[in-house]
C-alpha cells in the first residue's frame, strides 16, 4: 500500500531505476539530431539559398518528455505492479466486529467473502485493532474480542450453512456487544439477499449502531441462484431457477440425478435482462421422471441450487378402463372424457381404447401401473380378474364409477355389497328429488374437504346396508346414501364411486371437488398408506435424517443437531431440520432449502446509512501488461515524430502523387475501351429476351388437387393397379354421379381415382375399394391414413365383388378369394364390431325405402358398423342414433355385390358389363342403393331423426 491507494510492487527495489532518468534527460539534450546530407551540384545551391525550415540544433523539449515517460513506464513494469484494493474500513485503534452472513446464500461466492474478510483482518492486524467475528447463524453464541490472528482462525473454520439464517435472532446479542464496546466499528459481509423479516432486522440494526461507523459490503459477485417449485406436470417436469435481483442476462444448466447421483438428463434455462428467474425443463418419458431424486444448478455449488424431490413429486401413471368400448371414436362423449381432464393436471393417464376391459386390465399390469379406474365395467372375467385381485392385495388402488353395466351385474371386487339396478331420482316416473352431496368423512381421505353446493345426484348404485356401511362411506348424500366408499383389500384399496364418471348420473365430473377428490386418491396410490393411516397417523409419526445437505449442496452424514422430523414436513429447512433425505429408503421424505412459495427477494440496507464496498473476487491484478501495452504505444508515437523530422511523410507524399497520376490514367484508358464496347444485352432477339424472363410461380400438383377437391363434390374410388377393375370402377361411380344428378339435388363432380399412400383423402365423404384378390397388400402407413381417415368421419366401401362364387364356411363366413384378401387388410385396421343392415336401418330410407342393397349380385350381404344394443337401458336406440362412429355414419360398408359393375357405364350410354341375376328392376335397385350410401355418408343421422317427428309431435301434445 502506497498512501492508502492499493498498489504494491513484486520488486520494489526495481524503483531505483526510477534515478537514472535526469542522466537520461542530459544525454536526450547533449545529442544533437543527426545531420542531413544534401547532393552538390551547383543547381542544387540555388534552391537553398532562403530555406523555409531550419534543423534544429538540439531535441525538442516534447520529444524528450516523450522518450523519459518511455523510460519510467519500463521501470514500473519491470518492478512488478499490483492493484490489490481492500475494503474500506477506518483507521484507528478502535475493535472491529465483522458480521457475516452464513446462510445458504452465501455458498456459491464464499471464498470471495472469507478473502474479504481476510483482508480486514490483515488491516487490523497492522494497525493493532482487536477484532469479533459476529456469524448470523451463531448469534445465541457469546460475542467476544480477540486479537486479529485468533479471529482468523475462528474466520476459516466457518462453512456456510444450507438453510436460511434469520437475521433477527441475532439483534439480541449484538445489542450487548455494542453496549460493552460503544466504540466497536461494524462492518457487514451481506449476503445481499432475504426471504422476510428484512425490515424488522435493518431498522433494529439502524437503532443499535446510533454514530457508530458502519461498512455493508455487498455486490461485486455473481448472483446466488435459487432452484425451487418443481412441477412433474403432464409430459414434462419443470423447475424454477430465481434470483434476487433483476440484472444481466444469465443462463446456465440444471442436472437431473437419482438416488445413486447417476446424472438422468439436462436442461437449459436462461434469465432474459431485467427478469429475475426463468423455467428450466425436462422433456423427458414419465418412468424417467419418477426416477429423479435431485436437481441441481450445475457450477452453483449451494444447497439452494438444490431440489430435491421424493415420492410427492412423483407423476404416478393411472390406468383409465370403460366398458363403452365403441365411445372411443368420439373421444367428447365417451365416458372417461372428464376423467381424463381430471387426471391429467397430476397424472399420467393411460387409456385403455380399443380393447376388451380384461385385455386391458393385462395390458395395465404388466406395465406395472399402481392405479386403475374401472368406468361402468361389469365383470373383469378370466385369469385377468385373478391378476387384477392379486395386484390389489398387492398394494394397487383400484377405484371403480358405477354405470348400468356395474348395476347389473354381480361382480364383488368391490368396497361394500351392492343391490342390483340402480336408483333413479328425479323424473316423470319417481317421486323423489335429485340428492345433493352432504358431508365428506373426517376419517376418509377426503376429510377436510370444502362440499360443494352445485354436485346433485340424479341416478346412483345403492349399497345393502350392514354394520360397516358407515366406516366405509367416504363421502354421503343429504338422505345418508353414499356417494363414494372405499375399503382395503389386504395391502391395497378398492374405491366405489356409486355415480358414472360422466353427466349421465350426476353434477360431480362437473365440480372442481372431482379434480380434488381424485388427487387425494392418486396421492395414495403407490404410496403403502392407507386413508385411515394418511388421516391417523401423519400427525405423530416422525422420520429421522438418512441424509442431508452442507451448505455446499453436497451430501453428507447428518449433523447432530438434526432432529427427526414429522410424516408430514412441508416447509423449508431449518437448523434442526437441514435439507436432505428423512426416512426409510421405502419411503424417503424430502426437505429442501427452499419450498415452492419462497421467493428470494434483494436486501434492501439504505436505511443504514453506512459506506457501501464490494466483494473482492480475485487475487490483485497483476499491471505489467497495461504497461508495457502503453510502452508500447509511446514507442511507436516516437518512431512516427522521428519519421515526421526527417522529413519522409513529404517524401512519401510526393511518390503517392505520381502513383495517383498513374492510377487516374489507367482508369480513363480502361473506361474508354468499355464505352465503346457493344451491349450484348441489346443483340438477344425478343423471343429469347422473353423466354429468359423468370416465370411467374403456380401452383404444386397437390395444391392444385386440394383445390378441385374442395371446391366440388366428388366420388373417389382406391386405384388397385389392375387396369380393368380401375376402369369399371371409375365408369362405375361416374355412372352413379349422372344417376344422383337425375334424381337428387346433389350435382358432384367426375369420380377421382385415389393412391391411399399419397393422395389426401379428406376431402371425399365416401371412397369405394373394389378388392383385387391377388394384389399385394397395402403398406402400413397407407393402412395407417385409410384408419385415420375412417377415425375422422369418412366411410370407407369395400366391396369384394364376388357373391356369386363365394360359398359360406363351416361356420357360415364367406371364404372366396376377395374376402381372404379384404381379411388381411382389416386385420391392420381398427375395426368396430360389424353387423349385417337391418331392416330398420338409416341406410334403407336416407332417400329411397330399399330392402336390400343389389349391385351385379344380389346375394351378397351389406356389413355395417354395429348398433347398441336394444337391451340396454342406457344405450341408443336405433331410431335415435343408428351408428356411434363419425357424426352417426358408419366408418365402413363391406358387400359382395359388384356395385359398382352394376354402374358402369360405356361412353355412349349403355351398360358396361351384364347384370347376373335375371330381375329385370336389378340394375335400378342398384342405383337406388348407391343413392342411399351416398346420402347417408352427406347427412348421417338426419333421415333417423326425421323418424322422431310423430311421437315428438304426439308427446309436445300430451
Amino acid at each position: 500500500m502506497i498512501g492508502g491507494l492499493p498498489l504494491g510492487f513484486a520488486q520494489p527495489l526495481v524503483l531505483l531505476g526510477l534515478l537514472s532518468l535526469p542522466v537520461l534527460w542530459w544525454l536526450l539534450r547533449l545529442i544533437p539530431p543527426r545531420p542531413q546530407r544534401l547532393a552538390f551540384p551547383p543547381a542544387r545551391l540555388l534552391f537553398d539559398i532562403a530555406p523555409k525550415e531550419e534543423t534544429p540544433a538540439r531535441t525538442p523539449w516534447w520529444l524528450t518528455l516523450l522518450r523519459l515517460s518511455l523510460a519510467a513506464l519500463l521501470i514500473f513494469a519491470a518492478a512488478g505492479p499490483l492493484w490489490n484494493p481492500s475494503v474500506a474500513t477506518s483507521g484507528g485503534s478502535t475493535p472491529v466486529a465483522l458480521l457475516i452472513d452464513d446462510g445458504w446464500a452465501a455458498a456459491s461466492t464464499w471464498d470471495a467473502r472469507i478473502r474479504t474478510g481476510e483482508d480486514i483482518l490483515s488491516r487490523a492486524e497492522a494497525d493493532g485493532r482487536s477484532v469479533a467475528i459476529i456469524a448470523m447463524s451463531e448469534a445465541g453464541r457469546g460475542i467476544t474480542l480477540q486479537t486479529a490472528a485468533a479471529a482468523r482462525v475462528q474466520l476459516r473454520q466457518l462453512t456456510p450453512k444450507p438453510h436460511a439464517v434469520e437475521r433477527t435472532e441475532a439483534l439480541p446479542a449484538l445489542s450487548r456487544f455494542l453496549n460493552a464496546t460503544p466504540d466497536a466499528e461494524l462492518v457487514w459481509l451481506s449476503d445481499g439477499t432475504h426471504l422476510g423479516r428484512a425490515d424488522e432486522f435493518i431498522s433494529g440494526l439502524s437503532g443499535l449502531i446510533g454514530s457508530r461507523t458502519m461498512t455493508v459490503v455487498e455486490g461485486g459477485v455473481p448472483q446466488t441462484l435459487a432452484l425451487n417449485a418443481a412441477n412433474n406436470a403432464a409430459g414434462a417436469l419443470t423447475v424454477k431457477i430465481q434470483r434476487a435481483t433483476a440484472g444481466a442476462a444469465q443462463g446456465g444448466i440444471v442436472r437431473a440425478l437419482d438416488l445413486k447421483s447417476l446424472p438422468l438428463g439436462e436442461a437449459r434455462f436462461d434469465i432474459k435482462a431485467g427478469e429475475r428467474e426463468a423455467a428450466a425443463t425436462f422433456d423427458l418419458p414419465v418412468e424417467i421422471r419418477n426416477d429423479i431424486a435431485r436437481l441441481e444448478i450445475a457450477g452453483e455449488r449451494s444447497a439452494g441450487a438444490v431440489q430435491l424431490l421424493d415420492k410427492r413429486w412423483r407423476r404416478r401413471s393411472v390406468g383409465v378402463i370403460t366398458g363403452a368400448t365403441a365411445d372411443t371414436a368420439q373421444p367428447l362423449l365417451a365416458s372417461t372424457f372428464y376423467l381424463q381432464r381430471a387426471l391429467s393436471p397430476f397424472a399420467d393417464v393411460r387409456m385403455g381404447d380399443r380393447v376388451s376391459p380384461s385385455d386391458a386390465v393385462s395390458r395395465f399390469l404388466d406395465q406395472n401401473i399402481p392405479m386403475l379406474i374401472l368406468a361402468d365395467v361389469g365383470n373383469v372375467v378370466g385369469t385377468a380378474r385373478e391378476r387384477l385381485t392379486k395386484w390389489v392385495e398387492d398394494g394397487g388402488v383400484l377405484v371403480r364409477f358405477a354405470g348400468p353395466r356395474l348395476a347389473a351385474s354381480d361382480d364383488d371386487l368391490v368396497p361394500v355389497r351392492l343391490r342390483r339396478g340402480g336408483r333413479t331420482l328425479g323424473g316423470s316416473l319417481s317421486w323423489e328429488k335429485p340428492q345433493p352431496l352432504s358431508a365428506f368423512a373426517h376419517d376418509g381421505p377426503f376429510g377436510g374437504m370444502a362440499v360443494p353446493g352445485d354436485v346433485t345426484v340424479s341416478r346412483q348404485v345403492l349399497a345393502e346396508p350392514d354394520a360397516g356401511l358407515a366406516e366405509r362411506s367416504w363421502a354421503t348424500l343429504n338422505d345418508g346414501t353414499p356417494l363414494v366408499t372405499g375399503a382395503r383389500r389386504g395391502k391395497g384399496m378398492v374405491v366405489l364411486f356409486h355415480v358414472t364418471a360422466d353427466t349421465r348420473w350426476s353434477d360431480l365430473p362437473l365440480s372442481g371437488a372431482f379434480v380434488d377428490m381424485l388427487k387425494r386418491l392418486v396421492a395414495l396410490a403407490g404410496s403403502n398408506v392407507t386413508a385411515e393411516q394418511a388421516n391417523t397417523e401423519r400427525d405423530r409419526e416422525t422420520l429421522a435424517p438418512a441424509r442431508t445437505l452442507d451448505g455446499f449442496g453436497a451430501f453428507t452424514a447428518a449433523p447432530g443437531s438434526a432432529k427427526p422430523v414429522p410424516a408430514n414436513y412441508a416447509s423449508r429447512a431449518t437448523g434442526e431440520f437441514p435439507p436432505g433425505f428423512y426416512g426409510p429408503p421405502e419411503g424417503l421424505l424430502a426437505v429442501n432449502t427452499l419450498t415452492a412459495a419462497d421467493t428470494p427477494e434483494a436486501l434492501d440496507v439504505s436505511p443504514l446509512n453506512a459506506r457501501r464496498d464490494v466483494y473482492r473476487l480475485s487475487e490483485p491484478v497483476d499491471l505489467r501488461g497495461p504497461i508495457f501495452l502503453a510502452g508500447l504505444a509511446l514507442l511507436l508515437i516516437d518512431a512516427l515524430v522521428v519519421f515526421w523530422l526527417a522529413g519522409g511523410i513529404s517524401r512519401l507524399t510526393r511518390q503517392r502523387r505520381r502513383a495517383a497520376a498513374t492510377g487516374i490514367a489507367i482508369a480513363l484508358a480502361l473506361s474508354n475501351m468499355s464505352f465503346h464496347s457493344p451491349a450484348q444485352a441489346q443483340t438477344l432477339p425478343p423471343q429469347q429476351r422473353q423466354a429468359a424472363a423468370p416465370a411467374k410461380p403456380g401452383l404444386s400438383a397437390a395444391d392444385e388437387f386440394a383445390m378441385k377437391s374442395a371446391l366440388e363434390t366428388k366420388l373417389a374410388y382406391v386405384v388397385t393397379g389392375d387396369t380393368e377393375t380401375d376402369a369399371v370402377s371409375k365408369a362405375g361411380l361416374n355412372g352413379l354421379t349422372l344417376f344422383l344428378a337425375q334424381r337428387t339435388a346433389l350435382e358432384a363432380g367426375e369420380a377421382v381415382g385415389l393412391d391411399i399412400s399419397r393422395d389426401e383423402l379428406n376431402f371425399f365423404p365416401l371412397i369405394y375399394w373394389p378388392i383385387v384378390a391377388n394384389a399385394p397388400k397395402p403398406s402400413p402407413e397407407a393402412l395407417a391414413r385409410i384408419d385415420a381417415y375412417m377415425k375422422q368421419g369418412g366411410t370407407v366401401l369395400f366391396d369384394t365383388r364376388d357373391a356369386i362364387m363365394a360359398p359360406p364356411g363351416p361356420g357360415g363366413e364367406s371364404r372366396s378369394p376377395g374376402m381372404m384378401a379384404l381379411r388381411q387388410i382389416l386385420s391392420a385396421l381398427d375395426i368396430p364390431e360389424l353387423e349385417p343392415v337391418s331392416k330398420d336401418h338409416v341406410l334403407t330410407k336416407t332417400f329411397f325405402l330399399l330392402r336390400d342393397f343389389p349391385g351385379r349380385f344380389n346375394g351378397g350381404q351389406l356389413w355395417v358398423e354395429a348398433l347398441p344394443a336394444q337391451d340396454d337401458p342406457d344405450s341408443e336406440s336405433e331410431t335415435s342414433r343408428p351408428a356411434r362412429a363419425g357424426d352417426g355414419v358408419s366408418s365402413i360398408l363391406i358387400t359382395s355385390n359388384d356395385l359398382a359393375g352394376a354402374w358402369a357405364m360405356r361412353p355412349d350410354g349403355q351398360q358396361m358389363l351384364p347384370m347376373v341375376a335375371n330381375e329385370p328392376r336389378q340394375r335400378e335397385m342398384a342405383y337406388r342403393a348407391g343413392v342411399n350410401i351416398v346420402m347417408y355418408t352427406l347427412t348421417g343421422n338426419y333421415k333417423a331423426d326425421q323418424v322422431h317427428i310423430p311421437a315428438l309431435l304426439e308427446r309436445l301434445g300430451q
